[in-house]
């Protein structure tokens, strides 16, 4: 990643790579590999893989988390990353990275602009991703109130809305926020629309 700014807080390298469907098994032994080798870094919060769910079609996210940017520099560019990368041609067809700083939009589909590890695009607007997130909650929990209201009838009401707030997280995670951010992309990151003209 180029990046050249600073940032003090947490920062957030969200990784997209769609693997070779010969390959998979390989390439969940070398992302256990490179994911090892990461947490002995100084600064490393923390990995999260998101696995495909279509097997013909696998696409994993890999989510790394790092105290600061420069912690994450250090890793981007360290003999132990590049080594891992030289590692993975052959088994990945394409990847794309994205880093953003932690908060909800880690749910958001990232531009297609994004294909190299350059200049990260700014967050959206804080006032976008409230409209977002209520786009995207309020119908969600019109249909959990339809779907799940009569069969939560005579549970106890705290564990009535635990209920009710996971299946509205399930969705929400996966497929609606992302499919809106997608749809939305245009509004959200009018900058990577103007860069792709």
């Amino acid at each position: 990643m180029d990046a050249t700014q600073s940032q003090s807080g947490p920062v957030t390298l969200v990784i997209s790579e769609l693997v070779d469907p010969g390959k998979v098994a390989a390439y969940e032994a070398w992302t256990k590999g490179i994911n090892r080798d990461a947490r002995q870094f100084e600064g490393f919060l923390g990995v999260e893989v998101i696995r495909p769910r279509d097997h013909n079609h696998p696409e994993y996210v890999v989510i790394v988390k790092f105290e600061t940017y420069e912690y994450l520099r250090r890793w981007l560019i360290s003999p132990t990353y590049r080594a891992w990368m030289e590692q993975s041609y052959g088994l990945i067809a394409a990847r794309s990275q994205q880093q953003l700083p932690s908060g909800l939009e880690l749910w958001f589909t990232l531009p297609n602009a994004q294909t190299e590890p350059r200049q990260p695009l700014p967050s959206p607007p804080y006032y976008k991703q409230v409209v977002l997130g209520v786009l995207a909650v309020y119908p969600l929990i019109l249909l959990a109130n339809g779907l799940l209201g009569p069969l939560l009838v005579g549970l106890p009401p705290l564990l009535a809305l635990l209920i009710s707030v996971i299946f509205v997280s399930a969705l929400l995670t996966y497929p609606v926020l992302p499919w809106l951010s997608k749809g939305l992309g245009f509004w959200l990151y009018p900058r990577a629309r103007r860069s792709r003209q």
